[in-house]
């Protein structure tokens, strides 16, 4: 393939775009994998350069939130060891996975979210009770969600920010802060082994990259501004737009089924 100044331009511009809205609710796979592959690239390299460039946007997610002092490191150790434990793991074991059995049931599950951010009274800028200590939290949404970015991806965002707030009580913002902070960590466990594996393409991800950080930037900055007010919506967009994308796949089970009808 030929990488031309236009395309790193245009790539850019998507990046952007994606850190933006993935700062703020996620999913920016849902434009960022599909332009990689249109400019292109290989499945695998797609997902190998995605991680690189995602991982400047998670990054600069975290970092913005860090400096509005939204995170706690201290109580976020743990969490992070092992969302890297589990990440390096599910990416280990991404050749026996059963990943039409997770395709099937994603959408599924993105819907309920979708209907849980849209309705839940949790749903706000305030912390609530939590229901358990941050290490069971590690152990099992950090190692699990971890290990599920690990394998395939999609939604993962969703299911910490969900932990946050129905588990540790944390309000909209706080949960999105410390969510970025376990995305950026499990970005950079599944970059090393591809890196190790020789399929990121650098240019164009360095070139996406530099778009994330900028929209990332901008995304955290409203999100700490307008809380609730703005994530509400954008997660239950997010969620649905994820669970339509899956649908209409033709590689997932649950497509196969309704075309069938």
């Amino acid at each position: 393939m030929e990488i031309t100044l236009n395309l790193l331009a245009i790539l850019a511009g998507v990046g952007f775009i994606a850190g933006f809205f993935d700062s703020i609710a996620g999913g920016g796979g849902l434009v960022t994998v599909p332009a990689l592959l249109l400019s292109g690239l290989d499945p695998v390299a797609a997902l190998a350069t995605n991680k690189l460039q995602s991982t400047f946007g998670s990054g600069s997610a975290a970092l913005a939130f860090a400096r509005a002092r939204k995170i706690d490191f201290r109580a976020s150790r743990v969490m992070v060891l092992f969302v890297f434990a589990g990440a390096m793991l599910g990416a280990l074991a991404v050749k026996i996975a059963p990943v039409s059995l997770l395709s099937a049931a994603l959408p599924i599950l993105l819907i309920g979210m979708g209907i849980y951010f849209a309705l839940s009274p949790k749903l706000s800028d305030e912390d609530a009770k939590a229901r358990t200590t941050p290490l069971v939290f590690a152990l099992t949404v950090g190692f699990g969600v971890g290990f599920y970015d690990g394998i395939f991806g999609p939604g993962t965002g969703s299911f910490f920010l969900l932990g946050f707030v129905l588990l540790l009580g944390y309000g909209v913002v706080r949960a999105t802060a410390h969510t970025k902070l376990l995305n950026f960590t499990s970005n950079v466990a599944a970059l090393l082994l591809f890196i190790l594996s020789g399929k990121v393409v650098w240019s164009l991800g360095l070139a996406m990259g530099l778009g994330q950080f900028a929209g990332a930037q901008l995304g955290s900055r409203l999100a700490i501004r307008e809380g609730a007010r703005i994530v509400r919506p954008l997660l239950v967009l997010v969620c649905l737009a994820m669970a339509i994308r899956l649908l209409f796949d033709p590689a997932n089970p649950i497509h196969h089924f309704l075309a069938g009808l």
